[in-house]
């Protein structure tokens, strides 16, 4: 089992930062029409930083363990850094890359993270 595989694997079995988040105050979905994967991810941004994340999904391996790995990297960094989060972080974070026929299930939680981001929102306290 190559080391990417197994990231994914674990991190797909045991996602980190699943489950709605009650006090968010960003908050968008995502789908990928032509896998079924859909996303909604949620974040508590206060002064311009991402307090929290968390997501929610009914997705491939792929998609969800990009998203664990995700809100645990936006979480304590500022709204702007966050928007400019490249994919490639997410993969050396899972030790490789998907095949080319599914980045757009490793992009799909990054994409809805930058929507959720661009949206006015109320200040969390």
């Amino acid at each position: 089992m190559t080391t990417f595989r197994a990231a994914v694997l674990e991190h797909f079995k045991h996602p980190r930062n699943r489950g709605p988040l009650d006090e968010a105050n960003a908050s968008e979905e995502g789908a990928n029409p032509l896998c079924g994967d859909r996303i909604r991810v949620q974040l508590r941004v206060i002064d311009g930083v991402i307090a929290e994340a968390r997501f929610t999904a009914d997705a491939c391996a792929l998609c969800i363990a990009s998203a664990s790995v995700m809100t645990g990297r936006v979480r304590g960094m500022s709204s702007d850094d966050a928007m400019q989060l490249d994919i490639a972080v997410i993969h050396r974070a899972l030790e490789g890359e998907p095949p080319a026929g599914r980045l757009k299930c490793t992009v799909l939680p990054l994409d809805t993270l930058r929507r959720a981001l661009s949206k006015p929102r109320p200040e969390a306290s």
